[in-house]
């Protein structure tokens, strides 16, 4: 009796292990880190003297650092171009760990750079409207780490349109010269922004959630190199990488700051390595840019839209969850009654139709007076949430849709 009760437990045990195969979960690329590529607005290209009177970045080097979700033995990085009005050269990458691991530092780990490489060469020239992704590289991340990516641009790009992430919450640096190995960038000008870097992989069994969102997702409200926008949190919860594929200002009907999501979801959700779900928290711009008059209306071309997402994404074996609009009362721009029937009737929408529900519309709103944001989770603009109000969406998200059974 004694010996039939080990072997049940070992089998139990293997199966826990190595799962119904009998075979461990097979490595493959996953997408652990994204930034959505946008068009650089004038306000928010790199600083004099980095932006030239016809190119950006000449002789110059970036530093950037990216918050992983899960880990791997091995990296590769994804460099994009989609926006650009010049082919985007990049003399020299490197890839390292920042000192005492922390986000938005200009300085790196001793000995810990490694040059990248495209096809076994130390530079590439990627294309006007396409990415590139690098050689695999031995550099082992752990789940939650930071890595710093350093490029340099030998003659800059010849144009001043450029992809970058405006939003990117992290603090990156900029200085004159190949300073690709430099342990750290004295005198570096630091700016808020993304540029270049579009997507960080790893190979790894697990398996990725897509974020399509706007500034909400993006972490408006959140702490500069602070990591605490909900999907970073939720990222915290889950054995699955979680991919940010959120931008200030979108919108899923029209173009506004970045493509519609109609437009980039291809690029952004169904081109993602490794991808087995999506989130979609979107359409509060599309309602709060319409005339009011025109509410109603564009709830119903929001649904339209929301059904060919799901359509494609299903194509695509991706499962997607819908997460309720959150309250946008007393905000300036956006408060109006007719913006607010639209809100509730998407909702409504919302809650029967997506392959599961996060009802964020419940956990941000204030019992009291249900068209506004909880008090405690206000940024202050009646629109924007706070980290407590980000973390506050994050853990409301069942831990259990997010399983490959």
């Amino acid at each position: 009796m004694r010996r039939t009760a080990v072997i049940v437990v070992l089998a139990v045990l293997t199966a826990l292990f190595v799962g119904a195969s009998g075979h461990p979960p097979a490595s493959r690329w996953v997408a652990t880190w994204t930034s959505m590529p946008q068009l650089t607005e004038p306000a928010n290209m790199p600083p004099a003297p980095y932006t030239g009177a016809d190119r950006v970045l000449d002789n110059a080097s970036l530093r950037q650092t990216a918050h992983v979700s899960v880990g791997g033995p091995r990296i590769r990085l994804r460099f994009s171009n989609a926006f650009g009005g010049a082919p985007l050269p990049l003399s020299a990458v490197s890839v390292a760990r920042p000192l005492d691991g922390r986000a938005g530092v200009s300085a790196i780990a001793a000995g810990s750079a490694l040059p990248v490489t495209f096809h076994g060469k130390p530079s590439t020239t990627i294309p006007m409207g396409a990415q590139v992704v690098s050689d695999p590289l031995p550099f082992p991340v752990r789940p939650f780490e930071n890595i710093t990516v350093t490029a340099y641009l030998a003659h800059g790009q010849g144009s001043l349109s450029i992809t970058s992430h405006p939003g990117s919450r992290t603090t990156s640096y900029l200085v004159p010269g190949n300073q690709v190995t430099a342990p750290d960038l004295a005198g570096a000008t630091p700016v808020d922004h993304w540029y270049f870097l579009s997507g960080i992989e790893v190979l790894s069994p697990a398996s990725a959630v897509a974020v399509i969102g706007d500034s909400l997702s993006d972490g408006r409200g959140s702490t500069t190199n602070g990591n605490d926008r909900w999907p970073d949190v939720l990222a915290s919860r889950l054995p699955s990488a979680v991919l940010n594929q959120a931008a200030g200002g979108n919108r899923v009907l029209q173009d506004g700051l970045g493509p519609n999501v109609l437009a980039r979801l291809d690029r952004d959700l169904l081109a993602q390595s490794g991808v087995s779900w999506a989130i979609v928290f979107e359409g509060i711009n599309d309602l709060g840019s319409a005339a009011p008059s025109a509410a109603a209306a564009t709830a119903a071309d929001l649904i339209d839209a929301y059904d060919q997402i799901l359509t494609r994404s299903h194509a695509a074996d991706i499962r997607v969850y819908g997460a309720t609009l959150t309250p946008f009362g007393g905000n300036a721009g956006y408060d109006d009654p007719q913006r607010e029937a639209a809100r509730t009737s998407v909702n409504t929408w919302i809650r029967g139709h997506f392959d599961a529900v996060l009802d964020f519309d419940r956990v941000a709103r204030d019992p009291a007076a249900p068209t506004r944001l909880l008090p405690a989770y206000d940024v202050g603009d009646h629109l924007h949430l706070n980290p407590a109000g980000y973390r506050a969406l994050a853990t409301s998200v069942p831990a259990g849709l997010f399983r490959n059974d």
